[in-house]
């Protein structure tokens, strides 16, 4: 049964002045937008401590009074123009990306630190921003993803070869296989791209024919720095990686697409404009994604996974700690795919990875993050969301807990990393090995060793007080309602706004 939103639409109405102070009201994917004739008269102060109502703001640039709802913002417009009568309904605005509010602009900072955390917080503003519209699609695949695992690798009652499995595979796999699309055309809005010529160049990186460049086997493959040179672009050697599952790439094709696609709108004459500017966008784009963004993240992740792969060999508990704490940056912006190819060897190898085992905790981690946060938030959208991205991050998923929860409430993420580097730790103190490619607590009969029966204790053990300490971080120092509205203004900004502008 729907929840009942008469009494918050009343006190909005009432909040922005009354019926005599508005003229009309439009809604886009969160948000309330009163066109009012004077805003003098609006409540700030007790919109804002309505449950049901995360901020309100004044945006003078669009001549708009918002009021921040979250998902049930349709329900909410809804229920407000049965209240006001259907001549205030303004309808759906799908064209306003949300990334200027009409709120004073941060001060520049005057230190290199300062610029380098300035731009760090503008960039992870932007990605979970551009994350956000897709994270329960991403949790609830992942969450599918999970129980799928557990049924066929451990309850074994579903065959993996069989048509059923292949069906329920793709269900689960297809938001994370076609993320690039989903959230290239997320980001567009955000940074006022094109959304379509945008989701149209995350179309090509993870078209079938490039990804069967990546899937081709390697071996006497001409090398930049360890990493194979598996395609040429007008005779120009240069490296397609794994591009499904990925997002940092399509966000710097996001961004990338507004100056270009501006400068041609220019330069372009009327008649031509529809055609050969969205072919010269992504044209120009897409060549510089996977001439100098590809190589350049495959790189990056090459020397990282070497250093991984060093560390592991050097000490396991030593490992296991730097593993714990800071692996999931990797994922972040992308560069943790060269240390897939690491673990797969591995496994096929010798039937076990060191290096996965010490994964492991990481995930474990940042689901512990998210459900502390499920525990001390009173908001209910937040629960619903924070719930699901820590049972994805339980199944082995955790981009729903980190877009959606932990890297926007920015303690969160890195209180749970303290938890994530000590089971770490212990892990490698405990010689830990796994013995399947599914991780997090749902891969717990990974750790079920032929050869050494304490193997499963150390798991035990480890991911215990993984998520012990994840979790009392987090709920105690890592996070309270309100980081939500601190948590916006990064939501809006705009990664190099200064630059193309």
């Amino acid at each position: 049964m729907g929840q009942d939103y008469k009494a918050l639409a009343s006190a909005i109405i009432t909040g922005v002045g009354g019926p005599d102070n508005i003229n009309s009201v439009i809604h886009c994917i969160t948000r309330l937008r009163f066109y009012l004739k004077d805003e003098t008269k609006v409540d700030k102060t007790s919109l804002e401590e309505l449950d049901g109502v995360a901020g309100a703001v004044y945006n003078k640039q669009l001549g708009q009074y918002q009021v921040v709802i979250g998902p049930a913002v349709e329900d909410v417009y809804d229920e407000v123009i049965r209240q006001l009568g259907s001549n205030y309904a303004g309808g759906t605005d799908e064209t306003d990306p949300e990334i200027d509010d009409g709120q004073a602009v941060q001060p520049r900072p005057k230190t290199i630190i300062g610029w380098i955390k300035y731009a760090f917080q503008l960039l992870i503003g932007t990605i979970t921003g551009s994350m956000i519209p897709v994270i329960g699609l991403l949790a609830a695949s992942g969450i599918l993803k999970g129980f799928l695992t557990l049924f066929t690798q451990n309850l074994h009652w579903i065959n993996p070869e069989s048509s059923t499995y292949i069906i329920l595979n793709a269900m689960g796999d297809s938001a994370f296989y076609f993320l690039p699309i989903l959230v290239g055309f997320c980001a567009a809005r955000q940074l006022k791209s094109d959304p379509i010529v945008v989701a149209t160049i995350a179309g090509v990186l993870v078209h079938p024919s490039i990804a069967a460049i990546w899937a081709t086997p390697t071996k006497g493959m001409p090398t930049l720095m360890g990493v194979p040179l598996n395609a040429n672009f007008f005779g120009l050697p240069i490296h397609i990686p794994q591009y499904a599952y990925s997002i940092f790439p399509i966000i710097f094709a996001a961004w990338m697409a507004r100056p270009v696609g501006n400068w041609l709108k220019k330069h372009t004459p009327l008649a031509l404009r529809s055609i050969f500017v969205p072919l010269f966008t992504v044209f120009i784009v897409t060549t510089t994604v996977l001439v100098v963004m590809g190589p350049a993240i495959s790189l990056v992740s090459a020397g990282l996974a070497a250093a991984i792969n060093w560390l592991v060999t050097l000490n396991e508990a030593v490992a296991g700690f730097i593993i714990g704490g800071f692996y999931q940056c990797l994922v972040i912006f992308g560069l943790h795919w060269m240390v897939i190819p690491i673990i797969s060897n591995d496994i096929a190898s010798t039937g076990h990875s060191v290096l996965n085992g010490l994964i492991n905790f990481t995930m474990i981690a940042q689901g512990a993050g998210a459900l502390a946060v499920w525990a001390k938030t009173k908001h209910e959208d937040l629960k619903g969301i924070s719930l699901a991205g820590a049972l994805s991050a339980f199944a082995g998923v955790t981009e729903p807990a980190m877009y959606g929860v932990n890297l926007k409430y920015g303690r969160v993420f890195w209180m749970a990393n303290i938890g994530g580097a000590i089971g770490g730790f212990l892990a490698g103190l405990m010689k830990i090995d796994m013995f399947g490619f599914t991780g997090s607590l749902i891969g717990f009969p990974s750790f079920f060793s032929p050869h050494n029966p304490f193997n499963i204790w150390a798991f035990v053990i480890a991911a215990t007080v993984t998520l012990i300490i994840s979790f009392v971080c987090v709920y105690f120092w890592g996070f309270s309602d309100a980081d939500i509205q601190k948590a916006k203004a990064a939501e809006k900004k705009n990664v190099f706004k200064d630059v193309i502008e």
